[in-house]
């Protein structure tokens, strides 16, 4: 099969996912979720907002914790209180954000979800271990609250991304409403660039940025070239590296290839390649000195202002986006450097999940179901208060001087996307834009297939402390690439990659012969 006839449409892709048998991951959820809800089953409209139609005084009142990755915001109780009223209108419920620094996202959420700290919903995604956190019982299979709570989810939703999140025929996440195709690229100060004579429309691939970023650092020595705390070019966005439903377990196909051979992609070329250039890049001093050790993420790094790029998973108006979030409005660009591709993960890779340990997973489906159909909520949640936070004209809206107090930058977490309102310095067709970016992707040789970690989830966990251990630094050009991949990939095989692969490979194989 070609590139080009693997190249799919949207609505081919939803016929992909349909009728693909998925073979599942995860099927170990020891938690203590249910399935099917409690007696009172107010039903739902999404013509009304997704809102019970039961009185909301004949629901007891419930606090719903919403924890996500993000920088606490000046305003959050602001916000909350504005949100709150809205809620205990609608479904009787008040509301705790509860957002987690980038940089102590994955500590603070694995001790959360190990201490069984009662919470309802954690943002979850496929590459964040989601299917590793199903298998610990972190997360309550859904299908049953859907069906009950959520049909503004399931009117307003592309059913390729239900679809293509589930585990073993389960949801254990509700997708946000977002693009489905994925690309990689860079988002970069247009305004330094300009002041710079830069000719950006000269970089096509990562090392036409050699000479971008030497002009940068001899001229703006405030500003970090590229600011990493990870991957850089060999982020699964930014490679192509499809993992087979959870980017923490090792084991990839390539997405814009025909292969169908599992192999660690620390072992392919396009990898090693990818790392000799981070190197190149780290030792000229165009990559932060802390990029293997910083709790600093990107955004928090945009926000104090010491950035002129980074490496960003692409889509229309990333760039706005990025600005927005930061206060610098109008003063980024961005570029797309690779191929668009669609798999599995794309449909897992934003979600709302609802803890096992939720007391109320019914209130909860209420909440994310209102994210998918309230405009009013879903906005109040992502930009805070109309007049104070931002000003309207029509669904375009401006800065005031308190953006800056609530500007989480999350609205790709929570909901539809396409509920979102649009700012001043993006376009205003956005939305149209999300459609086209989707077109003509490529579709990964394992679309609609997802791995079951169950028969290695001893390897996977040992594993997970090697890739703690190593991959950072190996990535991010901090150590010598020969020598730190050697030491890496002696690791991962002490730690039994080699079983895990031939288990992805088996499970990936019976998939191929099914269809």
């Amino acid at each position: 099969m070609t590139k080009k006839s693997r190249g799919k449409w949207v609505s081919l892709l939803l016929l992909s996912m349909i009728t693909a048998l998925i073979v599942s991951a995860c099927s170990g959820n020891s938690g203590s979720g249910k399935e099917t809800a409690a007696t009172n089953k107010p039903e739902q409209s999404a013509a009304t907002g997704g809102e019970a139609t039961e009185a909301p005084d004949e629901l007891k009142p419930h606090k719903l914790t919403l924890v996500y990755p993000g920088t606490p915001q000046t305003d959050e109780a602001v916000v909350e209180e504005a949100l709150n009223k809205l809620l205990t209108a609608k479904i009787n419920a008040t509301i705790d954000l509860m957002p987690i620094d980038w940089g102590a996202w994955d500590d603070k959420v694995n001790l959360m979800i190990a201490g069984r700290d009662v919470i309802d919903i954690y943002f979850t995604a496929q590459w964040n271990g989601h299917a590793n956190n199903v298998s610990k019982g972190a997360f309550i299979p859904l299908n049953d609250l859907i069906d009950q709570y959520g049909q503004g989810i399931k009117e307003t939703l592309d059913p390729a991304f239900l679809e293509g999140a589930k585990i073993n025929g389960k949801n254990y996440g509700v997708p946000t409403n977002k693009e489905l195709a994925s690309a990689g690229g860079i988002v970069y100060r247009k305004d330094v660039a300009d002041e710079l004579g830069i000719d950006m429309s000269a970089v096509k691939e990562p090392k036409d940025l050699d000479a971008v970023y030497a002009v940068v650092k001899e001229k703006r020595p405030d500003l970090v070239p590229l600011y990493t705390n990870g991957a850089v070019f060999n982020a699964h966005y930014f490679g192509n590296y499809d993992f087979l439903g959870d980017s923490t377990i090792p084991g990839a196909l390539l997405k814009d290839e025909n292969g169908t051979t599992v192999a660690p992609v620390e072992d392919s070329a396009r990898y090693q390649d990818y790392l000799k250039l981070a190197r190149d890049f780290y030792v000229k001093g165009y990559i932060n000195a802390d990029a293997a050790t910083t709790q600093v993420a990107p955004q928090d790094a945009w926000n104090a202002g010491k950035v002129f790029s980074t490496i960003e998973p692409m889509k229309p108006g990333k760039d706005a986006e990025i600005a927005s979030a930061a206060g610098i409005p109008g003063k980024t660009a961005q570029i797309i450097m690779t191929s668009k591709t669609v798999a599995t993960s794309e449909t897992a890779g934003s979600m709302l999940g609802i803890s096992s340990t939720s007391t109320n997973p019914e209130r909860a489906m209420m909440l994310i179901n209102l994210l998918h159909t309230d405009k009013e909520i879903n906005n109040l949640l992502n930009f805070g208060i109309e007049g104070v936070h931002y000003t309207k004209n029509g669904e375009i809206i401006s800065p005031t001087g308190k953006t800056a107090d609530y500007a989480p930058g999350s609205a790709w977490m929570f909901g539809s996307q396409f509920l979102n309102y649009v700012w001043d310095t993006e376009a205003p067709d956005k939305w149209e834009q999300f459609k086209a970016f989707n077109e003509g992707a490529i579709s990964s040789p394992a679309l609609g297939f997802v791995f079951d970690s169950e028969p290695v989830k001893s390897e996977v966990g040992a594993l997970a402390n090697v890739i703690r251990q190593f991959q950072k630094a190996v990535e991010t050009g901090s150590v010598e690439p020969e020598q730190g991949l050697k030491e890496y990939r002696q690791a991962l095989k002490d730690a039994g990659i080699d079983k895990v692969i031939a288990e992805k490979q088996k499970q990936f194989d019976d998939f191929l012969a099914s269809k």
